[in-house]
């Protein structure tokens, strides 16, 4: 499962600085806009204690985090949408992914130009969301005018479309983003081929500087974007962006030391990736023996054959049962026989929805 976040914001919030510090990719990180131009990609892995203490359990020789995959965008400017800034080549980008993390400037650095000449986290938001809302209503009107024409000939599926298209047009000329908009199953039908920016959750990430990052979302700049972000139902988490790239360039045995000097308990970016990772709600489950503890990514709300299937279509074709057990359990009792001897391994069938914590092995006949 590709399960892609985009990056973006205005040129010069720490984009490129967070994403090194995410995946350890290189990206050219300066101090002038557009010095990333195509979006680099980085594959993250998740960091999960409960997948810890599964290995912890049972020393295994591999060990497969799940992962999330990064994209750097170039920062967006205001005329994006008209194609300002290279600005379709950008939102094109953005178009491709599955969810969205808004870096937003909460910081003030003399150092560091910011685009608009000061440091604005409401007025940056907004820069963003507007281009994102102009694209939008361009796609709808499009598809508007195709479903209009298309309909003249009785078309019942293009007359549906045209009046989808006419409300959602409608909200976002209010200034609704789609993802806010009440829309049945089968109006979100009729969207989805457009893949609308604005129909993307989003994850704010408010880049504050290093003296800030401990009680960061107590600061006011912070502050500002997190009351944003409840009016359009958003995640938003903190972070030092700089302190993230210190982090990630130290050796691992020396993090800890580094953390708490700066009065954290864990770097930021393993905060950010969770939310990104619940933001597509997504849920874990684990295959875990002696061989192997591996993490495996499913979509909230999938049945027992198809987390089976994400091991190997053979496991869904031929699926006769799940042998499911909570991690907690097991790290807690120490073995399987002992989980089994406690009457908490239980044997589930193909309507189990699979829970986030599972541990599971399947049966399977082909």
């Amino acid at each position: 499962m590709a399960l892609s976040v985009g990056i973006v914001g205005l040129p010069n919030v720490g984009k490129s600085t967070l994403f090194n510090a995410l995946s350890n990719a290189g990206a050219e990180s300066a101090n002038y806009p557009f010095c990333t131009i195509e979006p680099n990609v980085g594959v993250v892995a998740v960091p999960d204690p409960r997948q810890d203490a599964l290995v912890r359990m049972y020393e295994p020789l591999s060990v497969v985090p799940t992962t999330i995959e990064f994209l750097d965008i170039a920062g967006l400017v205001k005329g994006a949408s008209q194609g300002e800034g290279l600005g379709n080549q950008f939102l094109s980008h953005i178009r491709g992914v599955d969810a969205i993390c808004h870096v937003v400037r909460c910081f003030e650095d003399d150092n560091v130009v910011h685009v608009d000449g000061k440091v604005d986290p409401r007025s940056d938001i907004s820069v963003i969301d507007t281009e994102l809302l102009l694209r939008d209503m361009q796609s709808l009107e499009n598809r508007r005018d195709r479903a209009r024409k298309q309909s003249k000939g009785g078309d019942a599926e293009e007359k549906k479309a045209l009046v989808v298209a006419e409300k959602v047009l409608a909200s976002l000329e209010d200034g609704i983003p789609v993802r806010a908009m009440e829309l049945d199953d089968d109006e979100r039908a009729v969207l989805e081929p457009l893949a609308l920016l604005t129909a993307k959750p989003v994850l704010f990430a408010a880049n504050v500087a290093e003296d800030h990052a401990s009680g960061a979302m107590d600061e006011p700049l912070v502050q500002a974007v997190a009351e944003l972000a409840r009016n359009q139902g958003a995640e938003v988490v903190a972070i030092s962006a700089s302190i993230e790239a210190e982090i990630a360039a130290l050796d691992p045995g020396d993090r800890q030391e580094f953390l708490e000097g700066a009065g954290l308990d864990e770097p930021g970016l393993n905060r950010l990736i969770r939310k990104a990772y619940a933001l597509l709600d997504l849920v874990t489950f684990f295959t875990a023996g002696k061989k192997e503890v591996r993490a495996w990514t499913i979509r909230r709300g999938t049945k027992a054959p198809g987390a089976a299937g994400k091991i190997h279509s053979d496991f869904e074709r031929g699926f006769i049962r799940a042998e499911v057990t909570h991690w907690k359990d097991l790290v807690e009792l120490g073995s399987e026989a002992a989980v089994k001897g406690k009457g908490l391994l239980r044997l589930e069938g193909k309507d189990y929805v699979v829970a986030d914590g599972d541990v599971i092995h399947f049966r399977f006949n082909v």
